[in-house]
Order: structure tokens, then sequence, then C-alpha cells
């Protein structure tokens, strides 16, 4: 079940929603919204759920086993396994399998099975509880309908953010909903819903149209234009997810951190990756980096090891690990230029971008053939325009335009100071107007449109 379907937001919501106001007893609460949230899920999974729920339960059980035992570090060493397995056999199984058959006369056929949504969101959530837990930053948790209701909430449950335990738990032991927390999720979740489906899907529409054509024809502004689109369109997808995450987070009573801070605002790749999936860098940076040594020893060979499993995190296949390589190789190239160069900010800024773009080349295309043409043509191989993507980019320049403004903080500063000039009635009626207007807006594209992806689906 998609957060822009008309299902969810006309029936599933409005239930949920009804269901924790009406409610005022924080262990019937957990309950409903536990159950609702294992429906979101089997809707979309209805086979994976018991995936998800048997590991939940089977890390929650080793947890309470950690908890009084002197071999703690076994026991964590145990859920780490029990959580990483599953994804192991469902995201790596075949990747795995091809290294095997490489040994001549083998031709061991793979499972065939396809990867359960969510699966390193919740995999990833196991760990940090498991690792806090560990560390003594946290308390056991005790009740199983409590931590399976913390991995399995349903607006952060398929794509994030990832959410420690230690951010949420005192929220699931005791929460109320005050009217501003509502109503702020309520703009949250609209403006990301208009993030999604205004600006992600328009540009991602011309991104499907373009390279519906062999690679082959398209030429040097075809090449970087649906580039252009293409990154535009991660960001707004994913970034407008996590607002609505965010926004259905606060509607419930849950408090989740920031996930973007506008990272194509960045004047260097490693600020770029201080504001871009915050939850994903801040986890590989706590629970890999740190431990390898972060910067105290190996600083760089920590640094490859991390850029590696965060390319293979994406995906099993040679794209994303050179995709993570690439970061690494230009983070490296940051380390050593840093106190060596000094660039005017607007360069710097430009400079950023373009390199992230053509990082989403191995982003993009799974095959390194693929990736190849497309290198070729940006960089002067091909033709320097041609008809049919020159048409669509043409087309697409408005929705380009307005999502390079939305790329930047100018309309949060813009609305900020529009509220802050206007008294507390007006402000509070001008944004309930704007909620509803853009949630009209938003439902008759969904209505009129049959493209609707999510990207972060299949990570």
């Amino acid at each position: 079940m998609l957060f822009t379907e008309p299902l969810f937001l006309f029936l599933f919501l409005p239930i949920c929603l009804i269901s924790q106001l009406v409610v005022r007893n924080t262990t019937a609460k957990n309950i409903l919204l536990l159950i609702l949230s294992l429906v979101f899920y089997a809707w979309g999974e209805p086979v994976y759920v018991f995936l998800m729920i048997a590991t939940t339960l089977v890390c929650w059980a080793i947890s309470m086993a950690m908890d009084k035992s002197p071999r703690r570090r076994f026991w964590l060493a145990l859920t780490i396994v029990a959580a990483l397995l599953p994804l192991i056999f469902f995201k790596y199984g075949q990747m795995l399998l091809d290294i095997v058959n490489l040994i001549p006369g083998l031709d061991i056929p793979g499972h065939g099975l396809s990867l359960p949504i969510g699966i390193s969101f919740y995999t990833f959530q196991v760990i940090t509880y498991a690792v806090d837990l560990y560390r003594g930053e946290t308390e056991v948790q005790k009740n199983p309908i409590n931590f399976m209701l913390y991995i399995s909430l349903f607006p952060q449950l398929i794509a994030g953010p990832i959410v420690r335990y230690t951010e949420v738990e005192k929220q699931l032991g005791s929460r109320a909903i005050s009217a501003p927390q509502f109503s702020d999720g309520v703009l949250r979740f609209v403006t990301g819903l208009g993030k999604k489906v205004l600006l992600a899907n328009a540009v991602g529409k011309v991104v499907s149209d373009v390279l519906t054509s062999p690679i082959d024809e398209l030429s040097f502004v075809g090449a970087w234009g649906v580039m252009l689109c293409y990154a535009f369109q991660i960001y707004f997808d994913f970034s407008g997810y996590s607002d609505m995450a965010i926004g259905l987070g606060k509607m419930l009573g849950f408090t989740y951190n920031e996930n973007f801070n506008y990272p194509y605002i960045s004047g260097s790749i490693r600020e770029f990756w201080r504001r871009w999936h915050i939850s994903m860098n801040t986890f590989f940076r706590d629970y890999v980096y740190i431990p390898l040594g972060g910067n105290r020893r190996r600083q760089y060979l920590n640094m490859l090891i991390v850029w590696a499993l965060t390319g293979l995190w994406h995906g099993a296949g040679l794209n994303f690990l050179l995709w993570g390589l690439y970061f690494f190789v230009l983070l490296s190239i940051g380390k050593l230029l840093m106190s060596k160069l000094t660039v005017p900010k607007a360069l710097s800024v430009l400079v950023t971008f373009v390199l992230v773009v053509i990082g989403w080349v191995f982003f993009y295309f799974e095959k390194m053939a693929d990736c190849l043409k497309m290198f070729k043509l940006m960089f002067g191989g091909g033709a320097f325009s041609d008809a049919f993507s020159g048409h669509l980019l043409y087309a697409a320049i408005p929705a380009l335009i307005f999502c390079a403004i939305g790329s930047t903080p100018l309309p949060a500063k813009m609305a900020g100071r529009l509220h802050a000039a206007l008294p507390e009635n007006a402000a509070i009626a001008l944004g309930c107007v704007f909620s509803v207007a853009m949630l009209l807006a938003c439902i008759a594209v969904i209505i009129g449109s049959s493209y609707n992806p999510f990207l972060y689906f299949r990570f």
C-alpha cells in the first residue's frame, strides 16, 4: 500500500487516525496500531509479513536473553546474525550464488524469490536496538507488542527513515497527540505528498519516456537532461516519502528525526552526505565506521569498507558497489584537498551537484554496458542534441524550475516569514488552506495519472 494511493488516503489513514484519537489507553492504542501496521504491510506482502513477524520475535527473544546474561557479546552476535540472514538470503543470495558458480562444473540455481519490501530498513532497526542494548544505551523492551510496533510501525516501515529505538522508546510507553502537533503533522504530510506527486512524478515521467529509447539514440543534451531529471526525481521521491513518514508519525504521537536537509545546496561531497538520507549515514557511522576505528586508525580502509557496504545496501549489483566506491574516492580526494583549496561557494555547490548527478548514472543503470554508454554521451561521445529527448526536456522546464527552487531552503524561509508576519489565527487558517489545496491538487494528479512509482521500495 502506497501513501499516494486513494485506498490509503481515504480509508486506511482515516481509520488509523480515528482509532488513535478515540482510544485513550496506550496499550490498546499500541495493539490497534500494530494490527493496522501489519495490515498495511500485508497489503503488498501477504506472505513476507510472516517473515517480518518471525524475524522480529526471534530477535526480541534473543535480546531478552542478552539483557541478563554475562555472555552479552554472544547474544548480540546471535541477534545480528538472526536479523541479517533473511536480508542476505533474499537480497544477496543470487549474487553469492553467481560467485560460487564461477567454480568450474558448478551451476547452482537461484531461489528466484522477490525481495521483501522494506527488509533493509527493518533489519537495520533491529540491529540498532540490539547494539544500543548491548552498549547500555537503552533498556530492554520486555513487551513484545511494543517491540513489534517499533519495528513495524507503518509510516517508516517500507522506506524509512531508519528509526532508532531510543528515539521512540518513551513514546511507545506513553504519548499524547496535541492539536499543534497533529496540525504540524498534517502540513508535513501534504508537503511530502506534493513533493512526490507534483514534482518527483513530473520529472520521473520524463526519465521514463526518454529512456524507453535505446541509450545509443540519446545526445549530449538528452543524456545530461535525463540525468538531471532523475537527480530531482530521486530526491523529491525519497525526501517526499520521508516528509510523509515524519508527518504521519506526528499525527500518531511519534517524533522522527529529519532524514534530508537540502542536500543539493551542499558545497562538498562530505556535506552532501551529511544532508542526504541522514538516518542511513548515521547508521553506518555509528554502527560500522566508528566500531572499525573511525578516524583513529586505518581511516581510509574504514571509509572503503563503509562505502562498499553503503553501495551494496542499495542492491546486490556491481553498479551499486561502484556507486559506493565512487563516493569513497570523492570523499578521499576531498579530505586530502580540504585544507589546500579555497573555492567560491557558488562554484563548489555547482561542482558538487554535477558530481552527484554523475554518480546517479551508476544508481540508475544496472548494466555496466549501459553506464558506459551514458558516460560516453555525457562527455561528448555523441550528437549534441536530438529532437525526441529535446522535446520532452523542453516540456519539463517548468517542473525542473520548481524542482530547483524546491530543493533549496527558499520556500521554507518565505513560508516562515509569512507565518511570522500574520496574526496567529490568520497563520493557522492559511496553513489549513494550503494543506487542503495541496491535498486536492495531489488527488487530482493521482486520479488522472497511472505513473506513480516509489523508487526506494526496491531497496
